[in-house]
């Protein structure tokens, strides 16, 4: 480049640049738009066309004053000037040489200035040339990665001597801030502006570099999308050639239409694509292949939005419930209560989306988790099916007896050999509804080995604060189960772990009366059992006499199971003879039933006079199990020995406390019955509980087996019409048990007509049916004296050979 003379005149037009630096010995071209700066270059252009070109601070300022600009700047010589038709300018200017502003003379109608010239340092040095070269080097690395840089700067810049001339002409076409610029302008010596231009320009391969290789990575991934669409479209080609392509098809696209009706939530149908593209992608030989489609099959089947109208009519649910069952008057009041509740907390949820929302609303439980407990047969189960008829949801039964694994729960991983999901989301696929009242069966029957503990994984299913997002090992996305009704039935609490049960709101079921299995026998079990087995209304009738024989001498039960069982036996007689052409009809009476069914199968009343009107140390105890109410006959009995006491009968740990305590009492207490001193030294002590086979246990034996000593230590027999409850302590106090109302039912159904209990329990009797308690007598005690005194007979009604050697009679104390 050649070198300019040029007379620096005493004032220079100044020239703004906005967010660019001109440098010496380098040309450029510019575009002028503001008046002002047209102005300049008009009247530049009329006398030595030099100006100053000056950078200003703010980019964005479009008028910069004389504190808006930098100090040093360039004179520049305009060469070519060229008008536009918008009215700019385009110039095309020389830089001469680097200039100082030292002070300015003028704002109007431009920026005027005084200037001086600030001529650069160049060393000659071996640096100097390492320098340029290495600047040389890198500039043509740079230009083999950025196309914006021509070849024949690169060539000019190998044919350059002038250290200066190198940096300014690289530093144009170097991508640097506005204050990096500045600073190469301003820097003094040629050496330091290489080296920061050195430092510059690897900056800048490197940041090319990268995105060269950014760039590579990206079309070589674009080459591999689109060499495997050729190959994918060329194997679709050979599938429809060979006829299987097309099924393929038509199933991934049957999944893309499922998955957009079946309208799942954000998580479920994000993963339902990720499969349905893994799927597209796979020939269908692959043994993944039926994996994958199994698990659409299930995601694209579930019931994410299907769901039945809640009928919450509470009269129409009383009618329901007094069409399907008889009796069970609080435990209809409880389900009743229950309904009304959900219909109110429905209600007020639609009234709180009615008003303006302004703050985030806790999610509400949807309600407690009813659990009908009782013995088989008394309509746990058929009164969940009035629940849902009642409600108009659809009903579902799940039988967890006998269930040990935990993945039967939450179903297995996916990883497995022919995984499937757990009972919970097959149920809900079965019925196809998210709202439907599920039956829990035996819920008190579930196992644990170590496959898992499946009481705990019904934590999350049962738990209201959680189960709107319960995770299915086997779908491994969150499924809503909070809007399902679940119910669960149990005989007995005792084997329902503590958390599980905590869950859960128990309602009671105890056994029927005699009175209210003949009334449910005529109203539900006849007519069904005349149906069942294909006879006519008519063609079969049973009297009051032969439903209430059929309770007493056949059946020994809390519930109607058994009792239905044997009028299905006179059913199925009656049908044989109708077959057969002997009879047309009949009509069951008590003689009829002896005849058909043969000889009566109990007779408790008989069993219990023989037991205990004929020696003394029987007594007549009632225990509660999982079919219900029960009596318990206990029996003692006495021979020479040495102060021996053994107990039989297969006990439980707490019996057997119970036994130990009852002796250890009636021995404390050998002075008050009228035994001598010595009475225990040769004799030994045998308690009995029969039926040895059957394990038994429970802390409500303790009267019982007093009383059963105490009568044979007196030898006063026991009243053949008693039976008791109650746990003593070694003092003498009768404390509370459980149970009560199906013990009294027991004792009702063994035809005994007087109960003793503890004195605490007397409020139970409130659960007891009216006509039961009018015709039972109930004792309440607070102590064993009164317990026995209430169930011995009298001293002079005493079995001689058994009373005990006394000079005195035993007291009677009246209760």
């Amino acid at each position: 480049m050649q070198d300019i003379e040029v007379h620096l005149p005493g004032e220079l037009p100044i020239l703004p640049l906005r967010g660019l630096v001109v440098y010496p010995q380098t040309t450029i071209p510019l575009n002028v738009g503001q008046p002002r700066s047209i102005r300049l270059v008009d009247e530049a252009v009329g006398g030595d066309r030099l100006v100053g070109l000056v950078a200003s601070k703010d980019a964005d300022l479009e008028t910069p004053g004389p504190d808006d600009i930098y100090e040093y700047g360039t004179l520049a010589q305009i060469h070519r000037l060229f008008r536009a038709p918008d009215g700019t300018i385009r110039l095309l200017v020389q830089g001469v040489s680097r200039i100082r502003v030292t002070e300015f003379s003028a704002t109007e109608p431009y920026l005027r200035a005084s200037v001086e010239l600030e001529p650069e340092e160049v060393e000659e040095s071996l640096e100097v040339q390492a320098l340029m070269r290495s600047v040389v080097e890198l500039f043509g690395r740079m230009a083999d990665l950025a196309p914006s840089i021509p070849n024949e700067l690169l060539n000019a810049a190998l044919s350059v001597e002038d250290p200066l001339q190198l940096v300014y002409a690289l530093a144009t076409y170097t991508r640097l801030d506005l204050d990096d610029q500045q600073k190469l302008l301003r820097l003094d010596s040629t050496l330091e502006k290489l080296r920061m231009l050195m430092g510059v320009l690897t900056k800048e391969l490197e940041v090319l570099e990268l995105g060269h290789k950014i760039q590579t990575e990206a079309q070589s991934e674009m080459e591999k999308m689109q060499r495997e669409y050729f190959l994918r479209e060329q194997l679709k080609a050979i599938q429809r050639e060979l006829g299987e392509g097309d099924e393929q098809l038509v199933e991934v696209e049957e999944f893309r239409r499922k998955i957009e009706e079946a309208h799942m939530p954000e998580e479920a149908e994000r993963e339902a694509r990720r499969e349905l593209d893994r799927l597209q992608r796979l020939p269908t030989a692959a043994a993944e292949y039926g994996v994958i489609r199994t698990y659409l099959d299930w995601l694209v089947n579930l019931p994410w939005k299907q769901r039945t109208d809640d009928n919450l009519d509470i009269a129409h649910a009383r009618e329901v419930l007094e069409e399907d069952h008889y009796g069970l008057k609080d435990v209809k009041a409880r389900i009743l209560e229950y309904l009304a509740v959900r219909k109110l907390r429905q209600e007020r949820a639609d009234e709180r989306e009615q008003r303006p929302q302004t703050d985030l609303v806790r999610r509400e439980r949807e309600g407690a988790i009813l659990c009908f407990v009782g013995p088989p047969g008394v309509g746990k189960t058929s009164l969940g099916i009035s629940i849902a008829r009642a409600m108009g949801r659809k009903f579902t039964r799940l039988s967890l007896g006998g269930v040990r694994d935990e993945a039967e729960i939450r179903g297995f991983r996916r990883t497995y050999i022919g995984a499937l999901p757990g009972r919970m989301i097959q149920t809900l696929r079965r019925v196809e509804s998210r709202n439907p009242v599920i039956m829990l069966d035996e819920v008190d029957k579930l196992g644990r080995d170590f496959r898992g503990d499946p009481a705990s994984a019904l934590l999350e299913v049962l738990d209201p604060e959680q189960n709107n997002e319960f995770r299915d090992h086997y779908l491994d996305v969150p499924f809503d189960l909070s809007e399902v009704m679940f119910i669960t039935t149990a005989n007995t609490l005792e084997t329902i772990p503590e958390p599980l049960l905590d869950r859960m709101e128990i309602i009671a079921l105890s056994g029927y009366t005699e009175r209210e299995k003949v009334q449910i026998a005529k109203q539900y079990l006849v007519p069904r059992q005349i149906r069942e087995n294909g006879l006519r209304p008519n063609e079969l009738t049973f009297t009051d006499d032969a439903l209430m024989k059929l309770v007493r001498d056949y059946t020994r039960e809390a519930g109607v199971r058994g009792l239905e069982r044997e009028i299905g036996r006179v059913a199925r007689k009656i049908v044989t003879r109708i077959a057969e052409g002997s009879e047309d009809h009949a009509e069951i009476d008590a003689s009829a039933v002896s005849e058909l069914l043969d000889h009566p199968r109990f007779h408790y009343q008989n069993e219990i006079a023989e037991r205990t009107s004929e020696t003394p140390g029987v007594a007549v105890g009632l225990s509660v199990t999982a079919a219900g109410g029960d009596i318990l006959f206990i029996e003692a009995a006495q021979m020479p020995g040495s102060k021996g006491f053994q107990y039989t009968g297969q006990l439980g740990q707490v019996m057997q406390e119970s036994a130990r305590a009852a002796f250890s009492y009636v021995r404390s207490k050998a002075k008050d019955l009228g035994l001598p001193d010595d009475y225990f030294e040769h004799r030994d002590v045998h308690l009995h509980v029969p039926a040895g086979a059957i394990p038994k246990d429970g802390p409500s034996a303790g009267v019982t087996m007093a009383t059963a000593l105490a009568s044979l230590f007196t030898g006063r027999p026991v009243r053949g019409n008693v039976a008791m409850t109650g746990e003593i302590t070694l003092r003498g106090q009768v404390m509370p048990v459980g149970g009560i109302k199906d013990k009294v039912l027991a004792a009702h159904r063994a035809g005994l007509d007087t109960v003793i209990l503890p004195r605490h329990n007397e409020v139970d009797l409130d659960d007891v049916p009216e006509d039961v308690r009018q015709s039972m007598t109930f004792i309440p005690v607070d102590s064993v004296d009164k317990a026995l005194d209430a169930a011995l007979v009298s001293p002079d009604q005493a079995v001689p050979d058994a009373q005990p050697e006394a000079e005195h009679e035993v007291p009677v104390r009246e209760v």
